[in-house]
């Protein structure tokens, strides 16, 4: 793709046109200069400049009469949420991926021209603001122009109108790259209909949209790239092979939908202070991705569910959190501040993320469970998450902002402790909350709150053995532990802590050459199961450098757990049941 960019008005001054490090929605540094190429500089008259280049990232120009246009080209064949592809099917640019910026004048409105190529039935979706040109567009700054993701490609537009709070209608569009018809984008465009009213209904209200309009940017195309990715006026959603087609298909595609709808409260609006304004030039860095991400991830599917298209519980995050060993390394807030490390973040070194991270989607997700179920109990359903998320909006994401694409009040995890202090009339339960199962390392009583609902916290394989859930392969000698594919080129996968063989010394790139004695193969290894929890087994190890040992190894009861439905059985109470409907039930008044 060519660029041509052009600053006025520059004085004397030279123009550091940028490239950014970073991207909103993404907490990583991922370097979008190195696929930059053929740069060159004019004056407003069009004599030839020559930039210098005092950063990686930068292309300083001086010498110029005020006015400096550059003109670059960029390669990308990565169509997903995070960087930018251009072929002759479509365009699909995240901005920061794509475009220079003039450093030092960020606030300055913006305009861009957009010219596809000729002889394709190309069409635009954007939040971009329109002009009396089709293919012109503006942003106010810096931060607006970056946050709007934009598609050229042959789409297919679907839109419809919803009630606001006051009866003011909202416009909502979908624009779809796939192998759908304008019929299955109009039916997937109904199954998005009451989704997001589910949504308005847990806020109160829809956000004001500036564009006019709210655009999910749907790109489901075999050679894309799969992801998500929230923006304050539109999301950018791509799954390949992805058929909108079938009613299999669009209903597959309403999870990631749901998930990036949320957003444009919860992060857009309701912002964490780590991300405001967002800097484009490092990781950006905050305390609360386990609500700005977590929160959502559990909101996505429970309002689908509420809206009737899909009967998923979340329930699945709690597993995960109470049997995750890495919780007793990192708090939630931890896990937050681990992100630059974690979301995409490129590294050549052997990492350990296996047993020390997890996911602040997965660990947020839990503890949203956690405080909505708790809420529920000790205000007997006078209370639930939703009031909290609403008393958010109220305090920081509905607060008036200077421009469109700014946060007026970015939340701290201060300002979250308070919130719900006051919600709850209750200081020592908030203080409790977070200094447990956010700031620490507790667990919520799970069991306790889901019986509540009607399901059943039980161990998935009772009375079972268990010696940890690792890679082992089978080498000459005995099986290799932790080491996906071999030694050459391994990926090296550290065994847990807290497991049996963790606790037996035993780890990544060990030989595990007998056990009891006896020549040690997968057979032998999967047997280890069958034996009662307590029993003790002699396992010898060879080390990477050569070195004999022979450990014990304790075989431990199987702590993995499952979530019975009560109802399955009939053995729901009508207490369960009020519960149970309460909590999954419709918000939306008819």
């Amino acid at each position: 793709m060519q660029v041509e960019m052009t600053v006025a008005g520059l004085g004397a001054a030279p123009l550091k046109a940028r490239m950014s490090r970073s991207s909103p929605g993404r907490y990583a540094v991922h370097e979008f200069a190195k696929n930059i190429f053929s740069v060159e500089a004019f004056n407003g008259k069009g004599a030839r400049l020559s930039p210098d280049r005092p950063d990686i990232d930068v292309w300083q120009v001086s010498g110029h009469d005020g006015t400096v246009r550059i003109v670059y080209k960029i390669f990308g064949d990565t169509p997903d949420g995070t960087y930018m592809g251009v072929d002759t099917t479509h365009a699909r640019m995240n901005m920061p991926a794509a475009f220079m910026w003039a450093q030092g004048l960020e606030s300055r409105p913006m305009r861009i021209t957009f010219a596809p190529p000729q002889g394709l039935n190309w069409k635009i979706a954007t939040q971009l603001f329109t002009t009396s040109d089709p293919w012109t567009f503006t942003a106010p700054n810096l931060q607006y122009f970056m946050d709007s993701f934009t598609e050229l490609g042959d789409l297919v537009f679907s839109e419809f109108t919803v009630p606001n709070s006051d009866g003011t209608p909202v416009k909502i569009r979908l624009a779809a790259h796939s192998d759908g018809s304008q019929a299955d984008v109009d039916e997937l465009a109904k199954l998005v209909q009451p989704m997001v009213r589910e949504h308005m209904a847990v806020f109160g209200e829809y956000p004001k949209y500036e564009p006019g309009a709210y655009t999910f940017l749907l790109d489901y195309v075999n050679w894309g790239d799969g992801d998500g990715m929230e923006h304050r006026n539109s999301t950018a959603v791509s799954s390949p092979g992805l058929s909108l087609k079938t009613p299999q298909g669009r209903s597959q595609a309403l999870g990631t939908i749901s998930h990036e709808y949320f957003h444009n409260w919860n992060v857009e609006r309701i912002r964490p202070a780590g991300l405001e304004p967002f800097d484009f030039t490092r990781e950006n860095v905050t305390c609360c991705l386990w609500l700005a991400e977590g929160f959502t991830q559990y909101y996505g599917p429970l309002l689908l569910r509420r809206a009737g298209l899909a009967n998923q519980v979340p329930t699945g995050a709690a597993i995960a959190v109470i049997n995750g060993g890495a919780r007793q390394v990192r708090s939630a807030v931890d896990m937050s501040l681990h992100a630059p490390f974690a979301d995409a973040g490129v590294a050549n070194d052997t990492v350990d993320r296996n047993r020390t991270f997890i996911s602040y989607y997965t660990y947020g997700a839990a503890i949203a469970l956690g405080l909505d179920l708790s809420l529920r109990e000790m205000s007997a359903g006078k209370l639930t998450l939703d009031d909290y998320m609403r008393l958010l909006w109220r305090e920081h994401g509905k607060v008036p902002a200077p421009a469109p694409g700014l946060v007026a009040k970015p939340y701290t995890l201060g300002d979250l402790r308070r919130h719900l202090a006051t919600l709850t009339g209750n200081q020592k339960f908030a203080d409790d909350f977070f200094d447990k199962y956010i700031e620490g390392r507790d667990v919520v009583d799970y069991a306790r709150l889901l019986k509540l609902a009607g399901y059943d916290l039980r161990k998935a394989n009772a009375g079972k053995g268990w010696v940890g859930t690792l890679q082992m392969q089978p080498v000459t000698g005995g099986l290799l532990v932790g080491m996906s594919g071999g030694r050459a080129g391994a990926t090296k996968i550290p065994v847990p802590f807290n497991t049996p063989l963790y606790k037996a010394g035993v780890d990544f790139d060990d030989t595990i050459i007998s056990i009891d004695g006896a020549p040690a193969t997968m057979d032998a290894w999967a047997s280890l199961t069958t034996r009662t929890p307590g029993t003790s087994v002699q396992i010898g190890i060879m080390r990477r450098g050569g070195a004999k040992v022979t450990r014990t190894l304790v075989i431990e009861e199987d702590p993995a757990l499952t979530i019975v439905d009560l109802a399955a059985s009939g053995a729901l109470t009508p207490a369960q049941k009020s519960f149970r409907d309460a909590w999954l039930g419709s918000r939306v008044r008819q």
